[in-house]
């Protein structure tokens, strides 16, 4: 078995204008004081990275981690989640997601997804500049206004939506294979691919591409109710990355799954800090262990309640203390009996 590596931290939700905040080499030092040992870039975030220069030059990618290790602080892995959200972008979407996008394809549908793929495909060089093995990302989604069946949806219209959301893949899966990085979706409501149905439809339409794989991040699924134990033991061979990240599912007479149009704070279910949720860490951190998962346990902080600082604070201890320091020998083995093959043979009567 392989130990988790960890704690690390995604800093796309604590990057801000003000020190400490607003440079890697600020927050990197915020994070290290801290306890993490990672840090996740948002790569579209120009005051932390720039995705272009990283793509371009290793030397620019060498003075990222030089910066990084001098805070004793390693790279886990970049993310594109934003970008990877509009290379598919469904029309009653259109307008909320310009926001993600800069200014001079905004509006336009088709420039937008083009500069999206084009930032996918800088990710996977920039990846391998920086000698990482993984990338986080979004799907983006065609079908999900389609989710509830009602009204029936026409035949095909999904596996059309499937057939196009993996023609606009498979080139940056290509690249991402040219690169020797894992592309690695989150799993995660608004997305095409938010469960494992969904994931399973994608990996057939992209011919099992070897570097199709997924984010794990269980706090998804308890909004979702599903069994995100479960799902370790299905998909183990294809969860490449791990956000730690808690939420809570607390149905009433008025409100489930759904929500109800509500805000965070009133919903049935909502992300917490770690600890505050209902999420079964423990038996989380011991699955993946087993399955020799060897990627790194990474802070996603979303809480409706608590402030960033006391999350990221908590978060550092509460995955450090989750990490399994693996075995290297079995229990019983002051009991081996030091019997051999023949042996064996006689005891059976062979």
């Amino acid at each position: 078995m392989k130990k988790i590596k960890g704690p690390a931290i995604f800093l796309a939700q604590f990057a801000d204008d003000k020190e400490p905040f607003n440079s890697l080499k600020g927050i990197s030092k915020w994070a290290s004081d801290l306890g993490y040992k990672g840090v996740q870039i948002p790569s579209w975030d120009s005051r932390l990275f720039d995705l272009s220069k990283a793509a371009e030059s290793k030397d620019y990618c060498d003075e990222i981690k030089g910066v990084l290790k001098n805070n004793n602080i390693e790279l886990t892995e970049l993310s594109t989640h934003l970008q990877g959200q509009l290379v598919a972008v469904h029309p009653a979407y259109d307008i909320p997601f310009d926001g993600f996008a800069p200014k001079q394809v905004k509006g336009n549908p088709n420039k937008r997804q083009e500069w999206a793929s084009n930032q996918l495909m800088m990710a996977a060089s920039a990846s391998k500049n920086l000698g990482l093995i993984a990338h986080a990302t979004f799907s983006g989604a065609l079908a999900w206004p389609y989710l509830y069946p009602w009204p029936q949806r026409p035949t095909g219209l999904v596996d059309e939506a499937f057939d196009e959301l993996a023609k606009r893949w498979m080139p940056i899966l290509n690249a991402f294979d040219d690169s020797g990085v894992d592309l690695c979706y989150e799993i995660h409501p608004g997305e095409d691919l938010h469960d494992g149905v969904t994931f399973e439809m994608f990996l057939e339409k992209v011919k099992n591409h070897n570097r199709c794989n997924m984010l794990y991040d269980p706090s998804h699924f308890v909004l979702q109710h599903l069994n995100y134990l479960d799902y370790i033991d299905i998909y183990h061979e294809k969860l490449k990355m791990f956000h730690v990240k808690d939420a809570e599912l607390n149905p009433t007479g008025k409100q489930g799954v759904y929500g109800g149009f509500q805000s965070w704070i009133d919903r049935a279910g909502r992300f917490r800090s770690l600890g505050d949720g209902q999420v079964d860490f423990k038996s989380i951190f011991s699955k993946l262990s087993g399955y020799n998962f060897n990627g790194w346990a990474v802070l996603e902080w979303e809480c409706c309640i608590k402030s960033p600082q006391q999350g990221a604070l908590e978060g550092a201890k509460f995955i450090d203390q989750h990490i399994i320091d693996v075995t290297e020998k079995a229990f019983d083995d002051f009991a081996d009996s030091g019997m051999d093959k023949e042996t064996n043979k006689k005891l059976l009567g062979i």
